[in-house]
């Protein structure tokens, strides 16, 4: 038995705790006039703490006013003087501790004040009347920072604070605007019904004593309470003294009752000393056997936890692998069943993960997925157990869903590990991910058929973009069948003669005429007609046909030029869209040149386009294909620009013919001043570095108007036409128009 186990258990205890609380009360007893005092002090500190942040949140709620309004003063420099005491009489109103708010022009003469009644008198006159004062000015609008002219008598009667808030600060100064505010009426309306007459309140200015609020009885000097006010640029401290009334007041029966309290108290703890030991006693003999007994269990856990580890997780990420998570999932979904609860499963995978695999090696992948693994084994719990599947996906199994708002804040958890960058060599890298979700019983009685919806549910968000997620659903499995049924079909489409290319016009806002077109692949079906490249593009990105796909439209897109060599359509450039899965062949700029020379087209007749992304996440051997094809004379474009990267740095070291704006910043380039001026500046600043710029998705003529006016390259949207057919795409060129509203291009020259 330890030393505290024997005096716990000594039968003099209860006694001497007894004792020790009497003895306690005697002291405390003893002190009771002076604890009684402390009270008071305390209570008074906290009154003048109180004072103090209600006068602090005043002045700055005042204050942000008057920087709302220079706020405005400094975006709408001609806003009129009607406006501004309209805003400036709402002020008055909301805030009632103002005399007046002026506007005081970068000479420091007043211009305009509000309310003019009263006021008619300072109107022009100059603030900076001294040299002090013009220094406090000046170093405020050079700084920005809010200036105030010290506790002074007032033009409009009565001692008062005027605070100069600077509009803008440095060259962008454009004046101050100023509140003056009544001294007596801010401090007095500060004071609370239980404060007035108790206390005298005094404001110290650069420590003299500048105004004060006397009290209505003798006041007890030894509690005076001194604090600053913490206002920048303020030099104000707050001097409170209570009243003796007020002090007398405090100092009630307290003492007495904190005497009587404690008493009471250690006979209470001695009574429940004697009642433990008693308990201790009887008990004593069934803890030891209890305790050797946990021991024991926790030796046996333990091994078997280590022996289950050893098979049951995966090693490169030390989470659990997929063969214990669908073990464990099947033994979760029995008990479910028996308990009438719901399980969530997730599948999670990581987006561009195999880009940056392929580029930046198995072994940042490896070191990716541990990082991945680092923080999503933080979400485990009794409830939630997170596997690592293969490849770039992991699986989280949410056991005991009672209601799915539980899943939805486990998927924002999940989410939360994603947004901060992950550390891999030395680098910060941003993944998202992307997930599906699949409930039991909804969705699937058993593992593997939620496992399969789940996975089901990932395509589905997969194909609506990244860092999503998607709960399966009742008909996704359809649209699966669908995906695979037009998967198959896809191999037929690129045997047969399913598949066509539609051009889309991009025009020279120089000329007015049509010098190049994008081509468009579009598929035929022969039972379920024209299917969308939105359903098969992403089919063919997942199975790797995009490689066969890019190779037949750069073969259809020189036979056309081939066709257009000898006739009035010879000058026109045809743009094609790249892959960055056929970067990686390897093999492009060979097969580039070889349909060139088959049907002898002029290289600078072709444009390859390609993501921002792609272009900076290619690897040097696959830039140097780029380069390669660049210095026969084929041209290269980076297209939607602005909604990866958007970085123009890269562009000095890299070849790169044109640029094309994303049609996101051109939709709301004539409603949205944002996106006008970046615009203009990636149009300024592309030309700057010899790149041509062309605007995509033009849809009105006011667009159409700002991209001229801005002298933007090439303009292509619905505005100027729609994908047609070569045929058709022929015949409107030489008859010289696209009939789009009220746009008619110029004929070109036969």
């Amino acid at each position: 038995m330890s030393r505290f186990s024997r005096i716990l258990l000594h039968p003099a205890l209860p006694a001497l705790m007894l004792l020790a609380f009497v003895v306690l009360a005697g002291f405390l007893w003893h002190g009771i006039q002076s604890q009684s005092r402390e009270q008071v002090r305390l209570l008074l500190d906290s009154e003048v703490s109180s004072l103090l942040r209600e006068l602090e949140g005043d002045l700055v709620q005042n204050l942000d006013a008057l920087r709302r309004m220079a706020e405005r003063r400094e975006t709408t420099p001609s806003l009129s003087r009607e406006t501004w005491r309209a805003d400036a009489r709402q002020y008055i109103e909301d805030f009632n501790h103002y005399r007046a708010i002026e506007w005081i022009d970068t000479d420091y003469a007043i211009r305009w004040v509000e309310p003019r009644e009263g006021n008619y008198s300072v109107i022009g006159w100059n603030v900076a009347f001294n040299d002090q004062r013009a220094r406090a000015l000046s170093e405020s609008a050079r700084t920005g920072q809010t200036d105030f002219s010290g506790i002074i008598e007032l033009e409009q009667g009565g001692r008062g604070l005027v605070a100069y808030v600077p509009i803008g600060a440095g060259d962008s100064h454009l004046g101050f605007i100023a509140g003056v505010f009544e001294l007596e009426g801010l401090v007095e309306a500060l004071i609370a019904s239980r404060l007035k007459g108790n206390f005298r309140v005094n404001i110290l200015e650069h420590g003299q004593t500048e105004f004060s609020v006397p009290s209505d009885s003798a006041t007890d000097e030894k509690l005076t309470r001194t604090a600053d006010v913490n206002i920048p640029g303020l030099d104000w401290q707050l001097q409170v003294t209570p009243s003796q009334r007020w002090v007398s007041a405090k100092q009630g029966l307290w003492p007495m009752i904190t005497l009587l309290s404690l008493t009471g108290l250690g006979l209470l703890i001695s009574a429940l000393a004697w009642s433990t030991q008693l308990l201790l006693h009887r008990n004593r003999s069934l803890l030891k056997t209890r305790a050797a007994l946990e021991e024991e269990t926790r030796e046996r856990e333990s091994i078997q936890q280590d022996l289950v580890r050893l098979a049951s997780t995966d090693t490169l990420t030390g989470l659990a692998n997929r063969r214990f998570f669908m073990e464990d999932l099947s033994h979760t979904l029995s008990i479910a069943d028996r308990q009438l609860h719901q399980v969530a499963l997730i599948t999670i995978d990581l987006d561009r993960f195999q880009i940056l695999n392929d580029t930046l090696g198995h072994q940042f992948g490896d070191e990716l997925l541990i990082r991945v693994a680092e923080r999503l084994n933080d979400i485990n719990d009794e409830r939630v157990l997170t596997a690592y599947s293969s490849g770039d996906e992991f699986l989280v199994c949410q056991q005991h869903v009672e209601d799915i708002d539980e899943v939805i804040h486990l998927l924002g958890q999940i989410r939360q590990c994603f947004r901060q960058p992950f550390t891999v060599h030395g680098e910060d890298y941003a993944v998202t991910a992307t997930m599906g979700v699949a409930v039991y019983p909804q969705s699937g009685l058993d593992a593997d058929t939620l496992m399969r919806n789940a996975d089901v549910a990932l395509y589905r968000a997969k194909e609506k973009g990244r860092d999503l997620y998607q709960f399966y659903t009742e008909g996704m499995q359809d649209r699966e069948v669908h995906r695979l049924e037009l998967d198959r079909d896809l191999d037929q489409a690129l045997a047969g003669d399913q598949l066509a290319l539609h051009f889309q016009p991009q025009l020279d806002l120089a000329t007015g005429q049509v010098g190049s077109v994008e081509a468009l692949i579009r598929w035929h079906h022969p039972t379920r007609g024209l299917v969308s490249p939105g359903e098969f593009i992403p089919l063919a990105e997942e199975s790797g046909r995009i490689a066969d796909i890019g190779r037949w439209v750069a073969i259809a897109a020189c036979r056309q030029l081939a066709k257009w060599s000898d006739g009035p359509l010879s000058h026109l450039r045809i743009a094609i869209n790249l892959s960055g899965r056929e970067l990686e062949t390897g093999t492009l700029a060979s097969q580039i040149r070889d349909c060139l020379t088959r049907w002898d087209v002029d290289p600078s007749r072709l444009e390859l386009e390609l993501t921002e992304e792609v272009f900076i996440a290619s690897r040097p051997e696959n830039l140097e294909q780029l380069r390669e094809l660049h210095d026969v004379g084929v041209h290269l474009a980076i297209d939607d620009f602005g909604v990866g990267y958007s970085s123009l740095a890269y562009l000095r070291d890299f070849p790169v013919n044109l640029l094309k704006i994303d049609r996101s910043f051109i939709t709301r380039v004539t409603d949205r001043h944002d996106d006008a001026v970046i615009t203009g500046a990636v149009i300024q600043l592309s030309h700057s570095l010899g790149i041509q710029v062309a605007a995509e998705g033009v849809e009105t003529e006011a667009q159409l108007s700002f991209l001229r006016n801005h002298h933007c390259d090439l303009a292509q949207g619905f505005l100027i036409s729609h994908p047609v057919p070569a045929d058709q795409l022929e015949r409107e060129i030489r008859q010289g128009h696209f009939e789009t509203g009220s746009l008619r291009l110029s004929p070109l020259n036969p």
